[in-house]
């Protein structure tokens, strides 16, 4: 099993529901996160001042995938939350080394 990561723009989290949701995806995580990468956060105007804004607001959406379908996983949520323009967010994939369940008590890839 894997867990997936996505930190993408926020207007785009109904699109990567939606497109996941429709491919049989059964359940995520959603945090509003703030980050920067290469954007370096900007500048705005408020009451005539100006001042920088270094964390940017972003979603972050995890989910828990078995093996065979995180590369399907990973088309489908880079296609949807892609605009091509800077900030369109990052992917990470890392090991899950046990899931249970806590209702049941089922286990791995029972429990997703």
């Amino acid at each position: 099993m894997k867990k997936i990561e996505a930190v993408i723009k926020p207007f785009k989290l109904e699109d990567v529901k939606d497109a996941l949701t429709g491919a049989g995806v059964t359940g995520m995580t959603v945090s509003d996160v703030k980050g920067y990468g290469r954007q370096q956060g900007h500048s705005e105007l408020y009451r005539g001042a100006e001042y920088v804004v270094d964390f940017l607001p972003k979603i972050k959406v995890e989910l828990v995938v078995a093996d065979e379908d995180v590369d399907s996983t990973i088309e489908i949520i880079t296609n949807a939350a892609k605009t091509g323009k800077i900030g369109d967010g990052k992917i990470f994939v890392s090991s899950i080394e046990k899931t249970v369940r806590i209702r049941t008590g089922e286990e791995d890839e029972d429990a997703i």
